[in-house]
């Protein structure tokens, strides 16, 4: 463990020796850059609060402006945006009046969020076995190499994984 008085370094003796309470941050005129000053700290903390003398102007800078400036009407915006919102909370209520077994939806959402926290557990417990998450991320390389081997890489399969995505696009709104 170094001490003050195994401090090799000139600078850092000099620092060392002077007491602490005549050492102050100065700012410069970079608000990021802070030099040690040898003057007296002042006698309290409160009057040392404000910003450095820098700072102000680049917060006033013309060229970094903090908030981007939109020219609109603020009254088209808040209408657009609250019929928006009413809509939303409109469809969602029509079809929750809608559903009769309302039960099984508080059934469901709670097995999911359990199903969510038991395979968190799960997976926390796979990733301390040492080796086997190198193993799974190999797997997930290979699986990876294929999809993109079968279905990116050429038209043919491409096209093959659009027409899957559109039949389950279609098996999930029920319109097949």
């Amino acid at each position: 463990m170094a001490t003050a008085s195994s401090v090799s370094s000139p600078s850092m003796e000099r620092i060392m020796s002077l007491p602490h309470s005549s050492m102050r941050l100065r700012h410069s005129n970079a608000p990021s850059l802070l030099h040690l000053s040898p003057q007296a700290a002042p006698s309290s903390f409160s009057s040392s609060l404000r910003p450095p003398s820098g700072f102000r102007r680049h917060i006033d800078s013309k060229r970094f402006p903090i908030f981007k400036i939109r020219a609109s009407s603020e009254e088209e915006e808040n209408s657009e945006s609250l019929a928006r919102i009413r809509k939303v909370f409109s469809n969602v209520k029509d079809k929750w009046d809608e559903l009769e077994k309302k039960p099984t939806v508080f059934l469901y959402g709670g097995s999911a969020a359990l199903g969510l926290w038991f395979s968190s557990i799960l997976i926390d417990a796979l990733d301390s076995i040492p080796m086997l998450p190198k193993f799974l991320e190999l797997v997930g390389f290979g699986y990876f190499g294929w999809f993109v081997y079968t279905y990116l890489l050429f038209k043919s399969g491409r096209d093959e994984l659009g027409s899957n995505i559109q039949a389950l696009k279609k098996k999930i709104t029920g319109e097949e």
